[in-house]
């Protein structure tokens, strides 16, 4: 097989072998330990701009097939695995993950040692780095000097969020579900419970979701800076008060901005499907799926109406809020476990319970 390197900002050079497309690619490297769901994992939104390491040693086995994409066009920059899959071997199987690469132009390379990678990352935090072309002859200091002084994106969002609102109709409640990055798996929920979603782009205004009149609203996932979204954030303040609002990943860190807290960037992000966090209402523990780079800073809750209702196990950073006054919660997880444990598919019925009480009430005021 051809060759490539793997270049680190920090001068760290891994040789292996190429696979996927033949082109150069540069973003930023973060690893993910789940055992699967790497085609789930390609096409979040979430993952936009980086090129996403697997933890786990094989990768591809069971192939690439229709029903499992969170988004029609992927949004990673490239794949690091240790090993992949030559013969991917499953009932559903529509191709093998190589190929699909090459049809999506992103490149892959095996062969490297991904757990001195992982070490790095886990050191020095998602640094950026470039794959470069198959068997292209290149000057690493002049790609480190590169990396270095190319700047972060700061445009994620507005990247990936649709252009246009489009519906997804039901017969249910309405709910309008503004995107951040959304990973289809949280439409295909609210689906489920016959909810009439209208899917809308990140910067509509708070009036326009509102003459919609929707029985609930739903802040996505999504990549990058939640700071960057400063439209979202006051969208999003906005709306606080009217209506019920579900928040999930970034919808979570937008909802906090949104309320006076303030979030900050983690040394290397929580990504995979095993992460552990406790409710705190109930004092039960639930396996998420998660996928983010950034987190809730506990300490600037402190004079806002938010109350932490989740906490993740591994290192007590804040996975969940709710408003005290209006009815909103949010978590920093994928309930709709995309990939992932299905433990707490359960808040979409309590998103469904919090629009019926809500709509309960304002018969009773009226």
């Amino acid at each position: 097989m051809k060759k490539r390197l793997l270049i680190l900002e920090d001068g760290t050079v891994f040789t292996g072998e190429a696979f996927g497309s033949e082109q150069a690619s540069q973003g930023e490297v973060v690893f993910t330990t789940g055992m699967t769901g790497y085609q789930e994992t390609l096409s979040d939104p979430s993952f936009y701009g980086q090129i996403v390491t697997f933890t786990y040693p094989l990768i591809g086995n069971y192939g690439i097939n229709r029903d499992d994409f969170e988004s029609i066009t992927p949004a990673v920059r490239g794949l690091v695995c240790r090993e992949l899959a030559q013969e991917p071997s499953n009932f559903r199987c529509d191709l093998s993950l190589n190929d699909y690469l090459v049809s999506q132009n992103i490149p892959g390379i095996q062969g490297i040692d991904t757990r001195k990678l992982t070490r790095i990352i886990r050191s020095k935090g998602a640094v950026r780095a470039m794959l470069t072309a198959a068997c292209e002859e290149v000057n690493v200091e002049e790609i480190v000097a590169t990396l270095k002084a190319t700047p972060l994106l700061r445009s994620h969002v507005a990247d990936v969020s649709t252009k246009a609102a489009y519906p997804s109709p039901g017969r249910g409640k309405r709910v309008v579900l503004l995107d951040f990055g959304m990973k289809h798996g949280i439409l295909r929920e609210l689906n489920k419970r016959d909810c009439d979603v209208l899917v809308v782009p990140y910067n509509t205004p708070a009036d326009q979701i509102l003459a919609w009149h929707p029985d609930g609203i739903m802040l996505s996932n999504g990549p990058g800076d939640p700071a960057d979204v400063t439209v979202g954030i006051e969208t999003i303040a906005n709306l606080i008060g009217k209506v019920p609002i579900f928040g999930i990943c970034l919808g979570h860190q937008l909802f906090a901005l949104a309320s006076g807290a303030k979030t900050f960037k983690l040394p290397f992000g929580h990504r995979g499907a095993n992460h552990p966090v406790k409710d705190l209402r109930t004092g039960r523990t639930e396996l998420t799926s998660q996928n983010h780079g950034y987190a809730v800073d506990e300490s600037s809750l402190e004079g806002t109406d938010l109350e932490v209702t989740h906490v993740a196990l591994n290192d007590g950073t804040v996975e969940g809020l709710r408003h005290t006054k209006h009815p909103v919660f949010t978590v920093q997880y994928h309930p709709e476990a995309s990939p992932g444990p299905e433990d707490s598919n359960h808040l979409f019925d309590e998103f469904i319970e919090l629009m019926e009480a809500h709509a309960k009430e304002g018969k009773q005021h009226a």
